[in-house]
Protein backbone atom coordinates (compact mmCIF):
# COMPACT_ATOMS: atom_id res chain seq x y z
CA UNK A 1 0.00 0.00 0.00
CA UNK A 2 2.59 2.56 1.45
CA UNK A 3 5.92 2.61 1.51
CA UNK A 4 6.70 2.08 5.45
CA UNK A 5 9.34 4.97 5.97
CA UNK A 6 8.34 7.86 8.16
CA UNK A 7 8.34 11.07 6.35
CA UNK A 8 11.09 12.75 7.52
CA UNK A 9 13.18 9.76 6.71
CA UNK A 10 11.55 10.11 2.97
CA UNK A 11 13.19 13.25 2.61
CA UNK A 12 16.70 12.19 4.20
CA UNK A 13 17.16 9.84 1.20
CA UNK A 14 16.04 11.69 -1.40
CA UNK A 15 18.30 14.58 -0.29
CA UNK A 16 21.02 12.07 -0.38
CA UNK A 17 19.97 10.84 -3.60
CA UNK A 18 20.31 14.46 -5.08
CA UNK A 19 23.21 15.02 -3.58
CA UNK A 20 24.76 11.54 -4.89
CA UNK A 21 23.98 12.62 -8.00
CA UNK A 22 25.26 15.92 -7.75
CA UNK A 23 28.65 14.40 -6.84
CA UNK A 24 28.60 11.83 -9.28
CA UNK A 25 28.19 14.52 -12.13
CA UNK A 26 30.69 16.45 -10.82
CA UNK A 27 33.27 14.11 -9.87
CA UNK A 28 36.79 14.31 -10.64
CA UNK A 29 36.86 11.40 -13.42
CA UNK A 30 34.31 13.81 -15.18
CA UNK A 31 37.18 16.66 -14.75
CA UNK A 32 40.23 14.62 -15.93
CA UNK A 33 40.35 15.83 -19.57
CA UNK A 34 40.78 19.69 -17.85
CA UNK A 35 43.00 19.36 -14.89
CA UNK A 36 46.08 17.33 -16.47
CA UNK A 37 49.43 16.99 -14.64
CA UNK A 38 49.71 19.92 -12.55
CA UNK A 39 50.30 19.88 -9.12
CA UNK A 40 50.82 21.86 -6.49
CA UNK A 41 52.93 22.41 -3.09
CA UNK A 42 52.92 24.64 0.00
CA UNK A 43 54.35 27.77 0.64
CA UNK A 44 55.02 30.75 3.00
CA UNK A 45 54.89 33.72 2.24
CA UNK A 46 55.74 36.86 4.70
CA UNK A 47 55.93 40.40 3.84
CA UNK A 48 58.56 42.98 5.22
CA UNK A 49 58.98 46.31 4.41
CA UNK A 50 61.24 45.80 1.87
CA UNK A 51 60.30 42.60 0.37
CA UNK A 52 58.42 39.32 0.32
CA UNK A 53 60.12 36.47 1.96
CA UNK A 54 58.93 33.09 0.42
CA UNK A 55 59.38 29.73 1.57
CA UNK A 56 58.42 26.54 -0.37
CA UNK A 57 58.21 23.08 0.21
CA UNK A 58 60.02 21.21 -2.63
CA UNK A 59 61.46 18.18 -1.21
CA UNK A 60 63.77 15.80 -3.42
CA UNK A 61 64.38 17.87 -5.90
CA UNK A 62 67.72 19.10 -7.17
CA UNK A 63 67.96 22.79 -8.21
CA UNK A 64 68.15 22.15 -12.02
CA UNK A 65 64.35 20.74 -11.52
CA UNK A 66 63.16 24.20 -10.63
CA UNK A 67 62.55 26.77 -12.80
CA UNK A 68 61.66 30.68 -11.07
CA UNK A 69 60.42 33.42 -13.94
CA UNK A 70 58.59 36.73 -13.52
CA UNK A 71 56.48 38.39 -16.35
CA UNK A 72 54.90 41.30 -14.95
CA UNK A 73 53.37 40.96 -12.15
CA UNK A 74 53.20 37.30 -11.94
CA UNK A 75 55.89 35.32 -10.73
CA UNK A 76 56.23 31.45 -11.54
CA UNK A 77 57.81 28.34 -9.57
CA UNK A 78 57.52 25.51 -11.45
CA UNK A 79 59.35 21.97 -10.51
CA UNK A 80 59.45 19.04 -12.62
CA UNK A 81 60.12 15.55 -11.49
CA UNK A 82 61.64 12.75 -14.12
CA UNK A 83 62.44 9.12 -12.50
CA UNK A 84 63.09 6.53 -14.39
CA UNK A 85 63.82 2.93 -13.14
CA UNK A 86 64.57 -0.56 -13.86
CA UNK A 87 64.99 -3.65 -12.65
CA UNK A 88 66.57 -6.69 -14.52
CA UNK A 89 67.58 -10.30 -13.93
CA UNK A 90 70.68 -12.25 -14.62
CA UNK A 91 69.98 -12.52 -18.34
CA UNK A 92 69.45 -8.90 -18.50
CA UNK A 93 65.74 -9.41 -19.50
CA UNK A 94 63.77 -6.82 -18.00
CA UNK A 95 61.98 -7.27 -14.39
CA UNK A 96 60.34 -4.24 -13.83
CA UNK A 97 60.47 -0.63 -15.25
CA UNK A 98 59.20 2.49 -13.68
CA UNK A 99 58.59 5.77 -14.93
CA UNK A 100 57.05 8.78 -12.99
CA UNK A 101 56.71 12.27 -13.98
CA UNK A 102 55.12 15.09 -12.68
CA UNK A 103 55.16 19.00 -12.69
CA UNK A 104 54.02 21.03 -9.54
CA UNK A 105 53.31 24.71 -10.53
CA UNK A 106 52.19 27.83 -8.27
CA UNK A 107 51.81 31.65 -9.87
CA UNK A 108 52.28 34.40 -7.16
CA UNK A 109 50.65 38.17 -8.00
CA UNK A 110 53.32 40.39 -7.08
CA UNK A 111 53.60 43.88 -8.96
CA UNK A 112 55.91 46.54 -8.04
CA UNK A 113 59.13 44.50 -7.17
CA UNK A 114 62.60 44.83 -7.83
CA UNK A 115 62.55 41.43 -10.21
CA UNK A 116 66.50 41.96 -11.20
CA UNK A 117 66.88 41.26 -8.06
CA UNK A 118 65.47 38.89 -6.90
CA UNK A 119 67.58 36.07 -4.93
CA UNK A 120 66.77 32.19 -4.53
CA UNK A 121 68.09 29.94 -2.24
CA UNK A 122 67.44 25.49 -1.77
CA UNK A 123 68.08 23.77 1.17
CA UNK A 124 67.01 20.46 2.63
CA UNK A 125 64.06 20.64 0.11
CA UNK A 126 62.87 24.31 1.17
CA UNK A 127 63.26 26.75 -1.62
CA UNK A 128 63.81 30.29 -0.28
CA UNK A 129 63.07 33.50 -2.16
CA UNK A 130 63.64 37.17 -1.23
CA UNK A 131 61.59 39.09 -3.74
CA UNK A 132 62.50 43.03 -3.17
CA UNK A 133 59.93 45.46 -3.75
CA UNK A 134 60.27 49.00 -5.13
CA UNK A 135 61.15 51.78 -2.94
CA UNK A 136 58.29 53.78 -3.98
CA UNK A 137 55.69 51.00 -3.64
CA UNK A 138 54.61 51.67 -0.65
CA UNK A 139 51.07 52.19 0.59
CA UNK A 140 49.74 55.57 1.38
CA UNK A 141 46.61 55.70 3.33
CA UNK A 142 43.81 58.46 1.80
CA UNK A 143 42.06 60.44 4.66
CA UNK A 144 37.57 60.84 3.78
CA UNK A 145 36.82 64.17 4.16
CA UNK A 146 33.33 65.32 5.78
CA UNK A 147 33.10 68.24 3.98
CA UNK A 148 29.94 66.80 1.41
Amino acid sequence: MFDLIPFGRRREDAFGQLVKSFNDVFSDDWFAPFKGNVMSFHTDIRETDKAYLVEAELPGFQKDDIEISYADPYLMIKATRKEDSSIEDSDRHMVRQERRYGEYMRKFYVPDIQDEQISASLKDGILKLEIPKKPNSRVKRIQIRDDM
